[in-house]
């Protein structure tokens, strides 16, 4: 049996199988920073959530506290209130420094780091 492609014709196979290999290796590649991004964003979340739990609790335990010391309970729930009031004023303030661009940056390293292998 005889070969009946030209060069030009198996140039254009190789050619196109090249591209559609490189195709898939880009939606391999994009697939594989998203799950990176999306995986670390969920574990810092469970973290995030974690800690503002405790926060919740041990607010309410220093309130009632507070409240003893004061006289009646709800003193304390006011001290707490002003000290988060004053806090999100910080934040607010300080929210581009503090929260956006380590957030930004955090997410950059991770789509450009490059796999150990």
């Amino acid at each position: 049996m005889t070969d009946n492609t030209t060069p030009i014709a198996t140039l254009f196979e190789r050619a196109e199988d090249y591209g559609k290999t490189t195709l898939n290796l880009l939606k391999l590649n994009a697939i594989d920073k998203s799950a990176d991004v999306v995986s670390s964003l969920v574990s810092r979340l469970a973290v995030i959530m974690t800690v503002v739990f405790s926060v919740l609790i041990v607010s309410i335990g220093l309130s009632l506290w507070i409240g003893k010391i004061l006289g009646d309970a709800f003193y304390g729930f006011f001290v707490i209130g002003g000290f988060y009031a004053v806090l999100s004023i910080f934040i607010q303030v300080f929210r581009h420094q503090w929260i956006k661009y380590p957030v930004s940056n955090s997410i950059i390293k991770q789509l450009l780091k490059q796999k150990e292998s």
